[in-house]
This record gives C-alpha cells, structure tokens and sequence, in this order.
C-alpha cells in the first residue's frame, strides 16, 4: 500500500480522542495559552479533547496521569517539561514508559524549530512514541514550539499515525 493510499485509508477515521496536559508549575487554566490553543485547535479540525489538566513537574505525578490516559484515549499531547532545567522531567518518565519511540518527531520538530530559532532549538528534548496502544506527543510549552509542533507535525499526521495504530490491533 502506498503512502498515498494510507492516508486515504486513514482519513475514513472517526475524530480522534485526545488528551491535553500541560506540564507546570506556575501555570493556572487562566495562563495557560499552548493547552488553550492545543484544545482549539483540536477541536477545529474535528478532533475530541475528552481529556484537559494542568499538573506538576513531578515525575510521579506525570507517570500517574500517563498511565491513567493510555488506552483511555488515542493521542495525549504533553506540553512542557521537555527542556534542560532541574525541573524539566516529562521526557525522562515519558521515555522509559514508551514501548515504541518515534524519534523522527523530535527530530523534525527540532529542525523545524531550528529554522525558526536558530540554535536554540537544540535545547528542546521533545519527543513521541507509543505506550499501551495510545500516541504520546511531548513537546515545549512555549507558545510558539505548540504552534510549530500541532500546525507542522501532528495534525497533518495525526489520523494516519492513529491509523497505524488501529491497523496493528485488528492484525494482533
């Protein structure tokens, strides 16, 4: 099957369930623009976001509500928590959970923000893969890396990579 043809294939999907959580410390429901705009922009191309929190940079916190989502929804997009400071942890717990990793979105994602930042982009960690048949996505909480990472990376792709999923548990 072509690449072509699995997007077809994938497009005849119904909306996808997703999560949103927004990895922080300081942020309230109020100050919280890259989650505000991830559930816009979900749901304006057709998407359900059955799932929205804010919580803390702590790592048993995160693997809790990790856990608590996989296989509860289909997509769980994870802003904050992706870059070098102490408090950064989302890629540690996110990582060594995933069963399969899908590196080309942080690669991507880092060339892209290179282009658009230059060599700051390198301080981003985000990253993607597949835990319990459910697509996490972690990527900074910036405004401008959200943006980036939804309009460029995921929902271009989103029905197909869910697709892929939902192929592999009717084969399984």
């Amino acid at each position: 099957m072509s690449y072509d043809d699995h997007q077809t294939e994938s497009a005849r999907l119904a909306p996808v369930r997703c999560a949103v959580v927004t990895i922080s410390d300081t942020r309230t429901e109020e100050t919280d623009r890259s989650g505000g705009l991830l559930r816009v922009k979900l749901e304006g191309a057709g998407h359900e976001v059955a799932f929205y929190r804010i919580v803390p940079d702590e790592p048993a916190v995160i693997q809790e509500v990790i856990e608590g989502l996989a296989g509860k929804v289909e997509v769980v997009l994870l802003t904050g928590g992706t870059g070098i400071s102490a408090r950064d942890r989302t890629v540690e717990v996110l990582t060594r959970m995933l069963e399969k990793e899908l590196p080309g979105f942080g690669e991507l994602f880092r060339m892209l923000s290179y282009e658009d930042i230059g060599a700051g982009a390198m301080l981003s960690r985000a990253t993607a893969g597949v835990y319990q048949d459910t697509l996490f996505f972690a990527m900074p909480g910036s405004l401008g890396a959200v943006k980036l990472a939804l309009n460029e990376l995921i929902l271009p792709e989103l029905k197909h990579l869910v697709w892929e999923i939902v192929r592999q548990q009717e084969h399984a």
